[in-house]
């Protein structure tokens, strides 16, 4: 536990769940392009992943930015490790990086 309730919820939700998406929206509905890309990439792979949407919590929305040291929204965190925004996850489902990561954290997944 930390001075700051907030980064505990944070590391309450990334402790729990093998992968969470902080992002505008939901999975089913994201509320914005860079949102919609990262979830676009994780469905491919039929990842199953928790979404958290930050418009219905300002203090998660704002947290998440100080707690990750990161200054955009969507997070992606595999097994508790913060992986990157929008650009970073595309590039590397692109590379096949990002197969990769889920191969070696044992994260099941289907090749595209």
């Amino acid at each position: 536990m930390s001075d700051n309730p907030v980064f505990d919820r944070i590391q309450n939700e990334i402790d729990g769940n093998d992968v969470v998406l902080f992002m505008k929206g939901n999975p089913m509905f994201p509320q914005c392009g860079f949102s919609a890309a990262v979830v676009g990439a994780l469905s491919n792979m039929k990842v199953k992943f928790k979404g958290i949407d930050v418009l219905q919590d300002m203090e998660i929305r704002e947290g998440i930015k100080a707690f990750s040291n990161w200054p955009t929204i969507p997070q992606l965190y595999v097994k508790g490790e913060f992986i990157g925004g929008c650009d970073i996850v595309r590039e590397m489902h692109a590379a096949g990086e990002l197969q990769k990561l889920f191969t070696d954290k044992g994260i099941p997944f289907e090749a595209a």
